[in-house]
């Protein structure tokens, strides 16, 4: 993964994260990065979005050999995810889809 893309992805969290923070006061997201991926031979990252209240979770994977397309999946902290998880094209994951994402699934009851 080139720390640029990685980089820039993190800016589109970030912008995210803040109007979240900003619009909803009850949601507080948790952001994590994890390179544990590299270390199991996986060349890939994960980014973890956390709602704490709810538990809920969205997962991104950003594959070294795949870098326009960001794996994802909607999950909960406390349980290991599916196998099953979604792709979008890493230009269509923008900070508004991302604001759009967090807010939807964090807020669905």
């Amino acid at each position: 993964m080139t720390d640029k893309i990685l980089i820039k992805l993190s800016d589109r969290i970030t912008e995210a994260h803040t109007r979240i923070q900003k619009d909803f006061e009850q949601l507080n997201p948790v952001v994590g990065l994890s390179r544990g991926m590299r270390a199991q031979g996986i060349p890939a990252d994960a980014i973890t979005i956390d709602c704490l209240k709810s538990k809920k979770r969205i997962i991104l994977i950003l594959h070294d050999h795949q870098q326009e397309i960001v794996s994802y999946q909607r999950s909960f902290k406390d349980q290991d995810p599916s196998d099953k998880f979604e792709q979008v094209s890493y230009d269509e994951l923008t900070a508004e889809t991302l604001y759009c994402w967090i807010k939807d699934y964090f807020l669905e009851s």
